[in-house]
């Protein structure tokens, strides 16, 4: 009899154990699993490629006519104004159809709207054409389907022949060779357009 009961009760603690067993196991898959990472996606803020320290040959009618070198490349082409975005040391190439440049870029940071066919060059912006002129400023802008670069923010040019050009109202040709600025002589802001010959110490020429 004492045997008998005691076989009763051990088969009465295992149907308790397991039946607690099966209750966990299925309390524990019938519970929603929350650990999960809440994502949106932004068209305007998250690139749908990004690569670094990339060198890009662009073509321009099935010619490569561009060499572009950037430390950082974002693609932002699902955003409402489809862009490329270079937020780090851009520089670039214009090459002629034999492949020899004809004009040099570096910018601190630089944005191609790809369907409006605009580059905006913002920061530290310097240029070298093939005639060894150079032009700098804050911000400059080129635009392909209008093939010029302008900008309406001070441009400080640099000849071989040791004058110098500043101004406002900047506005050029493609390749840099031709350009003009619209804001010449006496101004409302002040600001004037000088000829300086750096041979001759502080001459400055006002040309009216």
């Amino acid at each position: 009899m004492l045997f008998c009961l005691l076989k009763i009760r051990k088969y009465f603690s295992l149907t308790i154990f397991f039946s607690f067993v099966v209750s966990v196991v299925f309390i524990s898959c019938n519970q929603e699993v929350k650990n999960t990472v809440n994502f949106v996606h932004d068209n305007e803020t998250t690139p749908t490629m990004i690569t670094y320290n990339d060198t890009t040959l662009i073509s321009d009618s099935g010619i490569i006519r561009y060499k572009v070198i950037a430390k950082t490349w974002e693609v932002y082409d699902k955003s409402k104004d489809p862009h490329w975005y270079f937020p780090h040391r851009f520089y670039f190439e214009q090459l002629d159809t034999a492949f020899s440049v004809i004009l040099t870029l570096k910018a601190d940071t630089v944005w191609n709207y790809t369907l409006r066919k605009l580059w905006k060059f913002k920061g530290n912006v310097f240029i070298r054409n093939k005639k060894d002129e150079t032009f700098s400023g804050e911000e400059l802008y080129w635009d392909q389907r209008q093939q010029k670069i302008y900008s309406n923010l001070p441009v400080v040019v640099s000849r071989p022949d040791q004058m110098i050009l500043r101004g406002t109202g900047f506005e050029a040709n493609q390749q840099m060779t031709n350009y003009k600025f619209m804001n010449v002589g006496e101004m409302a802001s002040g600001k004037t357009l000088f000829y300086v010959n750096e041979d001759a110490e502080g001459n400055e020429e006002k040309q009216e």
